[in-house]
């Protein structure tokens, strides 16, 4: 689960939907059952905009670009990178600041702390501590991420080297994300109103 903010923004300032939107990679199958509707709601929400954009041809695009490089970890770099140029041209989509909208979404976690699958409860702290979402904003920050990406990997994924195709392909990277973004987000939206409705 490596594009954390696109998910909280997709989420439509739902804070249950949020919630259950963020922490949905770390529930597996049909085991969010027990949890109250909307958190249900938020973890559908989450499985259904992962399989819109494994099916999209514009990310498909992008790891293609990483392939020969990262094989099979190039769908989860292009999954940073987009956060990152989430982060990076966050006025465009919403007009609470970036910073704002960060330390609201740490406050929700904090508060809902109990509910949180156990894997969430462990990276939370780390999240928190080193502001991962305001700091993928920037390189450096996106250069951290990658560097603990190819960490959990026993540095097999060579991850950490992949910042350099991000430099060196900038322009393609951020036109292709703009591109899918404005997809992603009319696909959401139908899809929240959906859950809601039901």
């Amino acid at each position: 689960m490596v594009n954390f903010l696109a998910h909280i923004y997709l989420s439509f300032e739902d804070p249950e939907i949020t919630l259950g939107n963020f922490f949905a990679d770390h529930i597996r199958g049909n085991k969010y059952k027990h949890l109250p509707d909307k958190l249900q709601k938020g973890v559908l929400l989450h499985r259904a905009i992962d399989s819109f954009t494994d099916a999209h041809p514009i990310p498909r695009m992008s790891s293609k670009r990483l392939h020969k490089n990262y094989s099979h970890y190039s769908r989860v770099i292009v999954d940073i990178y987009y956060d990152h140029f989430l982060a990076k041209n966050w006025m465009d989509y919403s007009d609470t600041p970036l910073q704002e909208f960060v330390a609201g979404f740490y406050d929700l976690l904090k508060s809902n702390y109990d509910i949180l699958p156990l894997g969430t409860q462990r990276m939370m702290p780390y999240m928190i501590a080193d502001n991962w979402l305001y700091n993928y904003s920037n390189l450096e920050g996106i250069s951290r991420v990658l560097n603990g990406m190819n960490r959990r990997t026993q540095n097999k994924s060579k991850m950490n080297f992949a910042i350099l195709d991000l430099k060196a392909h900038y322009s393609d990277f951020e036109n292709e994300f703009k591109s899918f973004f404005a997809e992603l987000i009319t696909f959401s939206q139908q899809k929240f109103n959906e859950l809601c409705a039901s």
